[in-house]
């Protein structure tokens, strides 16, 4: 008797608008987040943090805050930074040269918010109230608040780099003979502000030291369990065994949380000190003052075009600020703003140079496509450029975007484009807004003395990108002795909806009921390792997991019912949890008979067939690169008096190849849209001259909200991409082209002035101080 697997029958829920599994725990308000775990005896920390951008630390005075009753702990940098073993994180490896990150500030603070104490307490309060009663002696010195002015600031933020320059790199140098004889050369100065997730959870952990087992339980809000376990078991010193994280549910991520920062180096140093678990949940001050900053690039940018608008070359230089205390995730993908500069255009030839500077400001962390400055600069240049040569921007677009039979097609920089079409996306947001119809209604409302715009961007980005331990992804499928079928893979799930498309991926997998899949995430303990979410990886590497696995395990189902049913495997199809003879539908058994045999009489099986019905796999990636690409289309009026912008409507145009649920990527899409939006119109965070925060509270620092968001209409072009399923990722784009197609709608309206936004934010000051300047 033959066991062959037969072929897998068509996907019944991949592809399909089904309602996201998780949406009930969490909107009846039982989801499980960091400050809703409670442990017996648990303490609670708080940080004192630095006033000053940069000072000495001359003494810090702890006899006060101790003596407050409910005080149990204080450490200073002598009580914890020599006890780090290791501290670098898999995403940049153990070899790649990093820079300084101490767990608590070390003789020097460098910026406002700089952890110099941690206070244990019986509560957050007492805790609070301690915090006050650290004194530290500061010694004031000067900052350098902005990373334009490194150069002649004399202020030196690390005395490791002297010039204050982090790390930086060049591409083939500019061919300045073109740029001096093209045709047209357009070149302009584009700033893009300082701004940060704001996930609507904060950091937050609560840590466990049992001394007698020699274990440490790590409750976390994380998009990476395990490499939070190992990054622990790395700076502890301990066994990765001996190390547990778990992640129930976290309220966003969006980069913030990758890579554990140095308020978490501090809580697991501490946690090993104290006689009972440790919380710290960062407040929201906290967390605009310390917990980061994203974007913050100025750069010059350049193209050069023939007399039909061709591009000729393209060209960028850029410095970005990395802050005090980078991350190594974005310092490491800040030369992707180089590579990818030429974007989903056909451009001959291509050069880049940028330098990261350090600067008296939080750190530089991910932040959602945090290479996006190359497609905000060059979507921005384009539209100027189009104005300049007397053309409409789709026009000039229309000319140069890449066609899906020009594949594969590799940029002057050497990434590999492939299973894309940008030109596909791009008609077909054209198509949607009804292009033609806009400038006509554009017209009439600038004779009635309105200013309205439109704005497109176009970008193509790297998904799923299978480099180094971002490469592979595990997967285990256990039939539970019910028939219910639980799928265990590494999660990271913060609002991405893994939950879902998992158990869709499963139950097709196995040609089991939807309803009869769970999904168990985050967990160390019980799930393979996997490197999270990052990267817009989840769908394609969960899918290629959940495939290896699901092969395995219906092969195993194949087995089994093909011996219970008496016929030969290769007539087994499996659909509705049930396996069933094609030739003979009358013999069928479900997965629950089969599972309750396989687990309870396995002596029914003949000696030697295995009744498990199990397996673990590890999925590699074949394919470095799943490239996604989208068009984005924004119109909005502007009130030239007071500046306010109103956004009329917004349209993306995205193809991720096919959708395992239509819902979920455009979920992820109009989160990254709303995002790209406020980087556009709203967020800053600021600093003043001296260093000091400007914007540590929602009322300095703006987000969007329903009332400046557009319904948002969408488009999808399904290009399979190389690996299984033809998946590709979709959470980084929205955030990436929403930004230059807001500015670009802006700048459109505002044409007829001669007033072009290139500075960042388009905040209604603004807008009005470029139109007043504008007027003769």
């Amino acid at each position: 008797m033959t066991t062959s697997t037969p072929e897998v029958v068509a996907a019944r829920y991949a592809g399909t608008r089904m309602a996201r599994v998780e949406d009930t725990r969490l909107l009846t308000g039982k989801g499980t987040f960091v400050d809703d775990v409670q442990r017996p005896g648990m303490l609670h920390a708080c940080f004192v943090r630095s006033p000053f951008a940069h000072a000495r630390i001359a003494d810090i005075d702890t006899t006060a805050a101790l003596a407050l009753p409910g005080v149990r702990a204080i450490f200073t940098a002598a009580d914890l930074n020599h006890e780090v073993v290791e501290a670098w994180h898999a995403v940049a490896g153990k070899d790649v040269p990093d820079t300084p990150r101490p767990p608590l500030a070390e003789g020097v603070v460098k910026f406002v918010g700089d952890p110099v104490a941690l206070v244990v307490a019986e509560n957050r309060y007492v805790a609070e109230d301690a915090v006050d009663l650290v004194d530290v002696d500061y010694e004031p010195m000067p900052a350098l608040a902005d990373f334009r002015k490194s150069p002649d600031s004399g202020v030196v933020v690390h005395d490791e780099y002297p010039d204050n320059v982090a790390g930086g790199m060049g591409g083939m140098p500019p061919d300045e003979e073109l740029f001096a004889s093209a045709p047209t050369v357009v070149s302009e100065r584009v700033y893009q502000q300082m701004y940060v997730p704001v996930p609507i959870e904060t950091r937050g952990l609560v840590v466990e030291w049992s001394s007698a087992a020699g274990e440490l339980t790590m409750w976390a809000s994380t998009q990476t369990p395990h490499e939070l376990r190992a990054f622990c078991a790395r700076l502890l010193g301990l066994p990765a065994q001996r190390v547990r994280v778990i992640m129930r549910d976290t309220g966003g991520g969006f980069g913030q949380k990758v890579v554990p920062m140095r308020e978490d180096m501090c809580i697991m140093l501490a946690a090993r000190k104290v006689p009972g678990a440790l919380k710290w949940i960062e407040d929201r001050r906290e967390n605009l003052m310390s917990a980061g900053q994203s974007r913050h690039v100025d750069g010059t940018v350049r193209m050069a075009f023939d007399d039909d608008g061709k591009i000729l070359a393209a060209d960028i230089d850029f410095v970005q600020d990395v802050g005090a205390y980078p991350t190594p995730y974005p310092v490491l993908t800040t030369a992707a703003i180089g590579m990818f500069f030429p974007g989903p255009y056909r451009v001959p030839k291509a050069s880049f140079n940028y330098k990261t500077v350090f600067s008296n400001t939080a750190g530089l962390h991910a932040y959602r496509g945090p290479w996006q400055y190359e497609t905000l600069s060059r979507e921005v240049l384009l539209d100027i450029a189009a104005r300049r040569m007397g053309m409409d921007p789709v026009e000039l677009r229309r000319i140069n975007i890449l066609r899906g039979d020009e594949m594969p097609y590799f940029n002057p920089n050497g990434m590999p484009y492939d299973h894309v079409a940008p030109a596909d996306t791009f008609e077909q947001a054209v198509k949607i807004l009804d292009h033609e119809g806009f400038r006509k209604e554009q017209a009439e409302a600038l004779a009635q003395g309105r200013y309205i715009g439109l704005g497109f961007s176009a970008y193509i980005e790297p998904t799923a990108a299978a480099t180094g331990y971002l490469a592979h992804e595990g997967c285990t499928i256990r039939v539970e002795p019910s028939g219910t079928i639980n799928v265990y893979v590494n999660g990271g799930s913060t609002g991405n909806s893994i939950e879902t498309t998992v158990v869709q991926l499963t139950a097709d997998a196995l040609g089991a009921n939807v309803e009869d899949v769970h999904t168990i995430q985050g967990d160390t303990a019980v799930t393979p390792y996997g490197a999270g979410t990052q990267g817009s990886r989840s769908g394609p590497m969960t899918a290629g997991a959940v495939n290896e696995a699901g092969t395995a395990v219906r092969e195993q189902l194949v087995t089994l019912a093909a011996h219970a049913l008496g016929v030969d495997g290769s007539e087994i199809e499996l659909r509705d949890s049930t396996a069933l003879s094609r030739n003979d539908p009358e013999k069928s058994i479900t997965f629950a008979e089969l599972a309750y045999r396989a687990h309870y009489e396995p002596t029914q099986f003949p000696p030697g067939m295995a009744t498990q019905l199990e397996a673990t796999a590890r999925f590699v990636s074949q394919a470095m690169i799943h490239w996604a690409n989208a068009t984005h289309a924004c119109t909005c009026e502007v009130d030239v008096d007071t500046g306010h912008v109103t956004l009329t409507r917004y349209i993306v145009s995205e193809d991720v190849g096919p959708m395992i649920n239509p819902n979920v990527v455009e979920g992820q899409v109009a989160g990254g849209t709303v995002q790209g939006i406020g980087g556009a119109l709203l967020e800053q965070l600021s600093y003043d001259t001296d260093g000091n925060p400007l914007s540590s509270t929602f009322v300095d620092y703006l987000l969007p909200t329903a009332t400046e968001v557009p319904p948002l209409e969408f488009g999808h072009v399904e290009i399979p991409g190389p690996g299984v399923g033809g998946y590709k990722g979709c959470g980084e784009g929205g955030a990436i082209g929403a930004t230059p197609a807001v500015i670009n709608a802006v700048n459109d309206a505002l044409a007829p002035l001669g007033v072009t936004v290139t500075e960042l934010p388009a905040s209604p000051a603004t807008i009005v101080d470029l139109i007043e300047r504008a007027r003769p």
